[in-house]
């Protein structure tokens, strides 16, 4: 027997060395090489030339004038924040890719939203991870109703493939693309070859049967979605399921949408009997404070379309020797030291020989510039142990050279908030409105100082 070859295959493009290499010759990634059996098989890209993202016939050369766009139908799942992160809705023969941490409710998600549309539509629930007694058993823990849910056990490629020919379903959930094998291959479930060559190979068959696909995916220690990157770029839609498995709530973020729009949120919380939708996720961020407290300030992000009340905490500590500690959690930490350095040099407020801790409350992530402000507020109230006004919210991006900026969407920003019941509003003078705003005392500031002395005087 002719002894295996082995070679060493890069997890984030796929690309085949002989030799190990600390960096990917193909794609310049470094540590992504990983020892892996040549594969045997004869097949080539040709497998991935009939993979297609939309219609149209390949090689047909079109005037683009000439093509007809048309809406994308659009099937609900029966809950409606699932359907806000996809875009309205499941698109036919398209492919989705779902992941997250282990346990943080992915099959739970999936195993619900199926049997919302089994009354509607031809659904099958293909497991490799569990049995088929073990998903029976959540169904009845979660009261689903599962009479028309067609569920199969099965890890085998062809086997799939060929119950998705016969039954002809129109969704379909692969729960997970990690643990599928195809006999045409001799490495092992999970390995490269096979999460891009089982993907490549139901994704041709979802584009050519109009079936909608979900794919979950197992994640890395780092957060990513394990495999190689080219898996990603296969399927329509990725989504990530995030929170704190010691948390009840959970979100779910579009990451890539060909169908829609991306960094759209569902928030969920988990229930014993399920995810249940949170129809006014700001109120999961807030913390419900009787009286004002230091270091606290609450702003208002942008998620997608939707604006969400969080508030930023502050905690301004003398250093106990050795150097600042700064750290943050739910916000980019190079951006608070960035953020001192302004409040110094501009508002003449030194940190030098200060530990600063920020967190945002509820385990949201902000990676938007609107909460520069809200941040710098927060530590200032902590700083001088003097609490912000009650029903007071903050956004703005504050530059280099100390000025206020201005954010996206400012007006939908102060219409939530005062939906809330918080009636004054520090914001960037370009996002004064126009017309007042019910309820609302909009105070507007250019530059750091002008929000610092407002805070001052309160």
């Amino acid at each position: 027997m002719a002894k295996s070859k082995t070679v060493y295959t890069c997890t984030e493009c796929g690309g085949q060395s002989p030799k190990w290499a600390g960096q990917c010759p193909h794609c310049q990634a470094w540590n992504t090489m990983v020892e892996t059996v040549q594969e045997s098989s004869t097949a080539g890209m040709h497998r991935y030339a009939a993979l297609a993202s939309g219609s149209g016939e390949r090689g047909l050369v079109q005037q683009l004038s000439a093509v007809q766009a048309a809406d994308v139908p659009r099937k609900p799942t029966g809950m409606a924040e699932f359907d806000r992160v996809l875009g309205g809705g499941l698109v036919r023969g398209g492919v989705i890719l779902i992941g997250g941490d282990p346990g943080i409710g992915k099959s739970t998600l999936l195993l619900q939203a199926l049997c919302a549309m089994s009354g509607n539509s031809s659904v099958l629930y293909v497991s490799g991870e569990e049995s088929a007694q073990q998903i029976a058993l959540r169904a009845k823990r979660l009261s689903l109703d599962t009479h028309d849910v067609k569920l199969l056990s099965e890890i085998e490629l062809e086997k799939i493939q060929s119950v998705l020919a016969s039954e002809k379903p129109e969704i379909a959930v692969i729960d997970s693309i990690q643990t599928l094998y195809s006999a045409a291959l001799t490495s092992a479930p999970g390995s490269v070859a096979q999460v891009r060559e089982c993907a490549a190979q139901l994704t041709r068959a979802a584009k050519q049967s109009g079936t909608t696909i979900i794919f979950v995916g197992h994640v890395t220690k780092e957060g990513a979605l394990a495999g190689p990157r080219v898996l990603e770029h296969i399927v329509d839609t990725v989504l990530y399921f995030e929170g704190d498995t010691h948390s009840s709530f959970r979100l779910i973020r579009a990451f890539k949408n060909r169908f829609g729009a991306v960094n759209e949120i569902g928030v969920f919380a988990m229930t014993e009997k399920g995810l249940r939708e949170v129809t006014n996720p700001s109120a999961l961020f807030l913390s419900q404070h009787n009286a004002g407290v230091p270091g606290s300030c609450v702003m208002v992000t942008q998620e997608g379309s939707r604006p969400l009340l969080v508030e930023i905490q502050a905690l301004v500590d003398a250093t106990q020797g050795g150097s600042p500690r700064r750290l943050s959690v739910g916000l980019e930490q190079n951006r608070l030291a960035m953020l001192l350095a302004v409040l110094h040099r501009h508002a003449g407020v030194a940190c030098f020989d200060q530990d600063v801790f920020i967190n945002a409350v509820g385990g949201v992530k902000i990676d938007e510039p609107g909460a520069d402000l809200p941040v710098l507020l927060a530590i200032l109230s902590s700083l001088k142990n003097r609490a912000l006004p009650l029903k007071h919210v903050v956004f703005g991006e504050v530059g280099l050279a100390g000025e206020v900026r201005p954010v996206q969407r400012g007006q939908e920003r102060l219409r939530e908030a005062a939906k809330l019941g918080f009636t004054h509003a520090i914001v960037p003078k370009g996002n004064k409105p126009k017309q007042s705003i019910d309820g609302m005392e909009v105070i507007a500031v250019e530059r750091i100082e002008q929000a610092v002395e407002y805070c001052r005087g309160q």
